[in-house]
């Protein structure tokens, strides 16, 4: 009797192909780059993620402490074909059912307007920072004010505004309440007190609002909009005029281009979000056509600036080459922007710091409302401390030279920053928090 052929449903046949498929698509990875030249290099056209570029080296040393496998793990999960696909897929289930960003600390707000819930509690007074740490931050302020002014410099703290206050109507309910007191109000009160020079861009913009032709803050970024980065811009170049008498070359616009379309870094927030597609922006934005003067006896006034992440938006614009005599900007205190060394990533704890003030003219300190519990991340109170006790000044950074490297190091590797945020995100603390203990066990400090 011939035995029965056996027969297989065509569902389960189609559920094996489905178990098996992300394993299939697991051994299949984006072409491999020759060299750092190779502009044909294929990897995850993914904003805001850390991809490791670099094949991991096997060697005995990397092999028996582990990291040549954690290393290919990562490397081959950063490489796999189908990664972008499914990321952008994720984020757009989430987006769609559950109006969730997939971007850490953004949040959606009232049509589609997207928030970094930091400046939601900024705008609430809910990041409240201890009333007499203001007092003594300003309070030294002024002591390095006053020190620079013998010495020709200018001081000038400049205080942004930030999009959870200026579009506080789209913030979602939940966060909405009566507000006693901000950080800013704080900063203007104590500012003003100790007769700290300074210019409120946030109450300026406020008042703006109502009278503005355009958004001066677009549905989809996190900073202020190019156009209102423009104005921005604009009222800097007039305050530092007036403070330190010197005229700085000036800057307009006779042509604003009007689109429906974002440009510069009016949607970063929605290309970090990495969506299959996009929401409707349903907003106009406007981009002026700058003009500089051309006035190279103008352009005297060296300007260094230490800012936060908007300031980003008048570097890329020129206003450091074209009207701050080619001044650096400082990114948190930290990233030197340009390069002293052209190619090399410099640290501002690698510079001379006294040397690096007093080649300025005036330094301005700018910081968004959401950055005041860090303002000026320490410049104020090393600027304090090397004019009024350089010694333990000296001692002190000294001490602390190595932990800066392996900080360093932490933030150009990308595994080693992967591991850092993983960290942060673990224990619920600050990257940069992550970063300075990771970088403290390397020093063999921790």
């Amino acid at each position: 009797m011939a035995g029965k052929s056996k027969s297989y449903s065509p569902l389960l046949l189609f559920a094996l192909l489905g178990l098996s498929f992300p394993m299939l698509f697991g051994f299949m990875q984006y072409a491999t780059r020759e060299s750092k030249e190779d502009l044909e290099y294929n990897k995850p056209n993914l904003t805001g993620l850390l991809i490791s570029d670099a094949k991991p080296e096997l060697n005995k040393t990397t092999w028996f402490s582990g990291i040549y496998q954690s290393e290919t793990d990562d490397y081959n999960n950063d490489h796999w074909s189908m990664k972008e696909t499914m990321v952008r897929g994720n984020n757009q289930m989430y987006y769609n059912l559950f109006r969730q960003i997939r971007v850490n600390g953004f949040v959606s707000g009232k049509e589609d307007y997207i928030f970094s819930e930091g400046y939601i509690f900024s705008a609430f007074g809910d990041d409240l920072i201890p009333e007499e740490n203001i007092k003594t931050l300003l309070q030294k302020a002024k002591v390095v004010q006053d020190t620079l002014k013998t010495k020709g410099i200018d001081l000038l703290l400049v205080y942004a505004p930030g999009k959870g206050q200026y579009c506080k109507e789209y913030v979602q309910d939940k966060y909405v309440h009566p507000i006693k007191t901000t950080n800013h109000a704080r900063f203007i009160k104590y500012s003003s007190e100790f007769k700290v020079n300074h210019l409120d861009l946030l109450t300026y913009f406020d008042n703006l609002k109502s009278s503005s032709p355009y958004p001066l803050f677009p549905k989809f970024g996190h900073h202020w909009s190019y156009y209102g980065a423009c104005i921005a811009a604009d009222t800097i170049i007039g305050a530092i005029e007036h403070l330190h008498k010197k005229d700085l070359p000036d800057l307009s616009w006779n042509d604003i281009q009007v689109v429906d379309s974002s440009r510069s870094r009016d949607a970063d927030v929605l290309k970090s979000m990495n969506l299959l597609s996009s929401p409707s922006q349903n907003m106009k934005l406007a981009y002026p056509v700058l003009l500089f003067e051309q006035n190279s006896a103008k352009n005297t006034t060296k300007v260094l600036t230490i800012s936060d992440s908007y300031w980003y938006d008048q570097v890329y614009m020129g206003i450091p080459s074209n009207c701050f005599a080619g001044g650096q900007f400082w990114y948190y205190n930290n990233k030197v922007i340009p390069s002293p060394k052209p190619g090399e990533k410099i640290e501002v704890w690698q510079l001379d710091l006294k040397q690096e003030i007093e080649s300025n003219n005036v330094i301005m300190l700018l910081y968004s409302d959401g950055n005041l519990p860090k303002f000026g991340n320490r410049f104020i109170e090393d600027a304090f401390e090397l004019f009024t006790s350089p010694e333990s000044y000296k001692k002190r950074t000294d001490n602390n030279k190595q932990i800066q490297q392996f900080t360093k190091e932490i933030r150009e590797s990308p595994f080693l920053l992967k591991k850092a945020t993983a960290y942060s995100e673990e224990n619920k603390i600050p990257l940069d928090s992550a970063i300075r203990l990771n970088a403290m066990k390397m020093a063999g400090l921790n």
